[in-house]
This record gives C-alpha cells, sequence and structure tokens, in this order.
C-alpha cells in the first residue's frame, strides 16, 4: 500500500539532490507533488523526471511575494497541503575572515528566513493530521571549519522545529526534522569548488564517517518519507539523524565525547 496515497504533497528546492529525490519517492508513494526552485530549466526536468503530474512552481523562498504566489497556486489548484519538505536551502563555505555580510545575509535569508516564511504562509493550508520536515543538518552536532554559517543557519531551523511542533501540534499538525549527513548532491559544487576539490571532498568527509562514504539523496528520502507518512504519526518535534553514523560515534561523536 502506498503511504502517501492521495496526499499532496510539497517540496521546497526539489528540482535537485535531496529535495528531488524525496519528491520522486513522493510520487512513487501516491503524491500530488508540487516542486519549487529558483531555476526555470531544473526545475522542468525535475517535474519530467518526477511524472505523475509533478507541478513546478518557479519560487525563491527567501522572497516573500514569491511564496505568496506559490501558495496562492497551491489554494487554487489543491487547496490543501498534507505533506510540506522544508528543503530549500544553499551551502556557501568561507573562513570567518573571508565571510562578507553578503554572504551572511544570503544565507540566513534562504535557508532561515524562508524556512520560517515557508511555514507561517503555507499555516492556512495545512490541516489535521499534516506532517511538516525541516532539511536541517549534521553539521549542528560537529565543527568544521568553512561552514560556520551554514551551520549556523541549520542550527536555527532544528530549533523552529522544536518550538513550532509545540506550537502547531494542537492543530494535528506534526513538526520535525531530518539531519542529512554528508551527501552527493551539487551542493558542494554549486558552492564554488571545481571536479577535483568536489571529489577531494567526499574523500576527506568520508574518513569521518563510520560506514566510510557519503549518503545517496535516496537514503535521506527515505527517511523523509518515514516522517512524512503516517509511520511517524507519534513523532513530533524529533531531529532524525541519518549521517552514517557521523554524529554519534564518528568524528563528531569524538570530539562531543
Amino acid at each position: 500500500m502506498q503511504k502517501l496515497a492521495g496526499k499532496i504533497a510539497l517540496v521546497t528546492g526539489g528540482n535537485s539532490g535531496i529535495g528531488l529525490a524525496t519528491a520522486q519517492l513522493f510520487a512513487q508513494e501516491g503524491a500530488q507533488v508540487i516542486i519549487t526552485g529558483r531555476d526555470q530549466a531544473t526545475l522542468d526536468s525535475a517535474a519530467q523526471t518526477i511524472g505523475a503530474g509533478a507541478l513546478a512552481v518557479r519560487a525563491d523562498v527567501g522572497r516573500l511575494a514569491d511564496l505568496d504566489a506559490l501558495f496562492a497556486t497551491v489554494q487554487a489548484q489543491f487547496g490543501r497541503i498534507d505533506v510540506l519538505f522544508v528543503n530549500a536551502g544553499i551551502f556557501m563555505g568561507a573562513s570567518l575572515e573571508a565571510s562578507t555580510e553578503a554572504l551572511f545575509d544570503e544565507t540566513f535569508d534562504v535557508n532561515v528566513k524562508g524556512a520560517f516564511f515557508t511555514i507561517q504562509k503555507a499555516g492556512s493550508l495545512l490541516l489535521e493530521g499534516a506532517s511538516v520536515v525541516i532539511n536541517a543538518s549534521t553539521l549542528i552536532h560537529a565543527g568544521m571549519p568553512g561552514a560556520a554559517l551554514y551551520a549556523a543557519s541549520k542550527a536555527a531551523v532544528r530549533q523552529l522545529a522544536r518550538n513550532l511542533a509545540n506550537e502547531l501540534a494542537p492543530r494535528g499538525i506534526r513538526v520535525n526534522a531530518i539531519s542529512p549527513g554528508y551527501t552527493r548532491t551539487a551542493i558542494v559544487g554549486r558552492a564554488g569548488y571545481d571536479s577535483d576539490q568536489v571529489e577531494g571532498f567526499y574523500a576527506h568527509t568520508s574518513g569521518e564517517v563510520p560506514l566510510r562514504r557519503p549518503a545517496r539523496p535516496e537514503e535521506i528520502a527515505k527517511a523523509v518519507l518515514f516522517l512524512a507518512s503516517d509511520d511517524a504519526s507519534y513523532v513530533v518535534g524529533e531531529e532524525l539523524l541519518v549521517d552514517g553514523g557521523y554524529a554519534n560515534v564518528g568524528a563528531a561523536g569524538v570530539l562531543r565525547g
């Protein structure tokens, strides 16, 4: 039996990486899927990949006008949201010295402001029994040079999940967080690294993970599906680490130890 049969599922940043893998899995599990992204070409390609009548809406989650237009479209076409995966995010690595106000603003506008207002503006469409999953990161449990802004923004959305879970639970809406570990997606390359640097990054970080490899986006998607579905009907305010053991028994676990 399909876990999301008849559900309306919105995935922000659903045009690549973890978002696209999750959108595909949601569609396979019977959901009507809506995806967002900032690039129309990759959105169109992702919608074709997902199939099943997936709807692609161009929207920058850091722009409130874009969110208003997105949810007006969802309201007009579907009238509700059963599953909301707040996934859109960016990673731009920079040292303390190299970080700029512009980088700070962009990181927090997309990762934090975008997450908060996505949930706020979806509020009237989220009915009893709805599930909200926020994409955080295992890096909130450790330290990595050059990732201070990214990790701080993801720690903020983890706290959003805790507080909004408490606020929305009386309405029968579950809010949880997923914290992926190092995952092989395009996000590292988009941070400005060439292919050799990307491979070097994954080779280095894999040595810190007990399973000795990065995750595949499909592995993260299966965990998101669990939190989104009725299988997790009594799970609220949790953070599900999907990181190959990195935070608890790997390098981060040793540092916390």
